[in-house]
């Protein structure tokens, strides 16, 4: 069945709204299906043509070309959920940390099960394993609190009896939501080539690579281009645009996406976390140049894209803010044409699931 549009929040942009069959979210990594991790299916999609292919991802290199530019995102998951008890309320709740603003400040998000509207006051504390606690102290986006519902992000300042990141090894493990039924290590949640630790979820469009897989692609020709952006906690609960997040682009990167633009080669970013943080080191000149700190770019097909033409990306939910990006890059019919087929063919959704490769 063809997706059909409805408006995800309006002053974004209208994105796809289908029905996902809870059978095709994926519920576990795909190691524990009896895969391995390259062995996830890929669809390949043409959006110059509408031509739409099936296959596997160790079969990747097959659909890249010597000279491509593969865009990648080096930033490593941290086990960023918490065990926690709200001391005013009695309550047991996850505290999840999404965002590092300044110093011992974090955008964080509490949830209660599935329920990540807690109805809360500035100043309530939360107390959290050995003798942590959080102190909340205003709702990060006011504009998106529901007065009925509550809140979901706030900005919390952190005490905690030793370094946020060896803290959270102690006593944190991975996000995860309903429909992953069960708990899993962290390695589950890391990419091969993830070096520096600071999203709250894991970047999950390059967790089906290899080291095997990227040699074959460096032998091939491919280069790789890396750049970090810490994602924050992702949730269409409250209808939000995409928020602030930290990055960096190296001059390393910028000169070897120059180059590529300049010769007509394909660049290919793996995880709209790359293309966000790529596209906002771009000027209007078309020149990518070293930059880091905080994007709150959204990418819609209204803005465009100044850079990157090719995307490797997971399957997303409906109405998610992530398809107007989607969009940007394939047009309206062709979006809809893949997320038929990905439906139609039982493709996995989410961070355990299946892969989509979109090209000129």
């Amino acid at each position: 069945m063809m997706p059909t549009v409805q408006s995800a929040y309006t002053p974004i942009v209208s994105t796809l709204d289908f029905e996902l069959p809870p059978d095709l979210e994926a519920a576990e990594p795909p190691e524990a299906r009896g895969l391995a991790r390259d062995h996830v299916r890929l669809m390949v999609s043409h959006y110059g043509d509408d031509a739409i292919a099936h296959a596997r991802f160790y079969q990747l290199a097959d659909y890249l070309e010597a000279g491509d530019v593969l865009v990648i995102n080096t930033s490593a998951t941290l086990p960023a959920a918490l065990p926690a008890h709200r001391r005013a309320a009695g309550m047991p709740v996850n505290l999840h940390l999404s965002t590092q603003l300044a110093a011992d400040l974090w955008v964080v998000e509490l949830r209660r099960g599935s329920d990540p509207f807690l109805q809360a006051q500035p100043g309530e504390i939360v107390d959290l394993p050995a003798g942590g606690t959080a102190v909340l102290l205003a709702p990060y986006r006011p504009a998106f609190h529901h007065q009925a519902a509550g809140t979901r992000l706030w900005v919390a300042r952190l005490a905690l009896p030793q370094a946020t990141h060896a803290y959270l090894e102690a006593h944190g493990s991975p996000i995860h939501y309903r429909y992953v039924t069960k708990s899993w290590p962290l390695a589950y949640y890391q990419t091969a080539y993830a070096s520096e630790p600071g999203s709250a979820e894991m970047p999950s469009a390059g967790r089906a690579f290899t080291p095997q897989l990227i040699t074959r692609l460096v032998a091939k020709g491919v280069q790789f281009a890396p750049l970090v952006l810490h994602t924050g906690v992702a949730s269409l609960e409250a209808n939000e645009p995409p928020y602030g997040e930290r990055f960096r682009v190296t001059t390393f990167t910028a000169n070897l996406v120059n180059a590529a633009h300049a010769e007509g080669r394909r660049i290919i970013a793996v995880g709209t976390t790359a293309v966000r943080a790529l596209e906002t080191a771009a000027g209007a000149d078309g020149l990518v140049r070293a930059a880091s700190g905080w994007t709150e770019l959204v990418i819609t097909p209204r803005r465009g894209l100044r850079i990157v033409n090719g995307l490797l990306t997971g399957l997303h939910e409906p109405r998610a803010s992530h398809l107007a990006m989607l969009e940007a890059f394939t047009g309206r019919r062709h979006l809809e044409l893949t997320y038929a087929a990905a439906l139609r063919c039982r493709y996995l959704w989410h961070e355990f699931g299946d892969l989509h490769l979109i090209l000129p």
